[in-house]
């Protein structure tokens, strides 16, 4: 698979007096750029470094580059390359196997962030977990997946990537479904995910549905989620596993009814919120509950605020906090 790597800056301009060492400066690094074929993929990544440009003593570049043997090395290079010579304070790697090559640039502290699959593919989790010896920051994106690593990676931080409430937001359904096209009175459901990755249990949110028509994500363009969010009746979301759940965050911040299994956030996320079921997949439980959404005209919920406690910027500070520490550690240490 050929590289294409691709390089995004968002700078602030600063007062001249605000002292260097006050600004913490970092490049994130991630193999999961966009494609016509996946145009969504690494969009949390994406969300994550524009929360953290918008942090006054924050500067920060993404390099993005496509999953697949060969690409690897190719990015070290490119890296090495590009950025041998910036003065990086942090090189923060999200996914297992980017660690490898972000590790070229020898001279800045080093963070990784594990999101799931790289701790549960056998072949990615040996090739990961190899990395994290070399690694000065060590995160997950939820504890249920931290406890997932061996003792003996020492202490782990929880550095979620957060919901974007700039993006997932409210829009009448009647709009949502005349944007894409779709049946502006028939009832609709949302599988949030792409049917072909087998942990997210497609089978079961069709079996679910029944002769109710079933959105899925897979290829749809990142403009078109929150419309097709807006456009359900109910999000369901009927994963074996999940690393973090961000299908639920988004449901809650466009105020849309969601049914999820208990992994991942979305036990925390939806306790309390009227409207919403965290429960172990029962057919005859869930379609129950599915009941109300599917009857109702436009079915809401109060979710907003609670996708609120998890949003993007407020995971941003959590991460610009740990580079902070690690940064001073090392000012300390020298």
């Amino acid at each position: 698979m050929s590289l294409r790597a691709s390089r995004v800056s968002w700078r602030r301009d600063r007062p001249s007096l605000q002292p260097a060492s006050l600004i913490v400066r970092a490049l994130v690094v991630s193999n999961m750029a966009p494609t016509r074929a996946n145009p969504g993929r690494g969009s949390f990544v994406r969300d994550q470094v524009a929360a953290l440009a918008r942090i006054t003593d924050v500067e920060v570049e993404l390099f993005e580059f496509e999953p697949g043997p060969t690409s690897y090395p190719l990015a070290a290079l490119r890296l090495r390359s590009r950025y041998d010579s910036a003065a990086f304070d942090v090189v923060h790697a999200h996914f297992g196997l980017s660690a490898w090559p972000a590790l070229a640039l020898r001279g800045p502290l080093h963070a990784l962030t594990l999101h799931g699959t790289d701790l549960r593919h056998p072949r990615t989790r040996r090739l990961t977990l190899a990395a994290l010896p070399r690694m000065d920051l060590v995160a997950t994106v939820s504890e249920s997946l931290a406890a997932e690593l061996p003792a003996r990676v020492g202490p782990v931080s929880v550095l979620p990537c957060g919901v974007a409430l700039e993006r997932f937001r409210p829009i009448p359904r009647e709009a949502a479904r005349l944007a894409l096209g779709l049946d502006p009175v028939g009832p609709y459901l949302l599988f949030p995910a792409d049917p072909k990755r087998l942990a997210k249990r497609f089978d079961r949110a069709r079996e679910l549905a029944g002769s109710v028509q079933l959105l899925t994500l897979g290829a749809m363009a990142p403009d078109h989620v929150t419309l097709a969010i807006n456009a359900a009746n109910a999000v369901i979301v009927t994963s074996e596993a999940e690393g973090y759940g961000l299908a639920v965050l988004e449901a809650l911040a466009c105020d849309v009814p969601v049914l999820a299994t208990p992994v991942g956030v979305h036990a925390a996320a939806l306790e309390g919120v009227a409207g919403t079921l965290c429960a172990p997949y029962d057919r005859a439980l869930w379609a129950s509950v599915l009941a109300g959404p599917l009857a109702a005209v436009d079915p809401r919920i109060e979710g907003r605020a609670r996708a609120g406690e998890f949003s993007s910027d407020l995971m941003a500070q959590r991460v610009a906090a740990a580079w902070r520490s690690l940064a001073s550690a090392v000012q300390l240490g020298g």
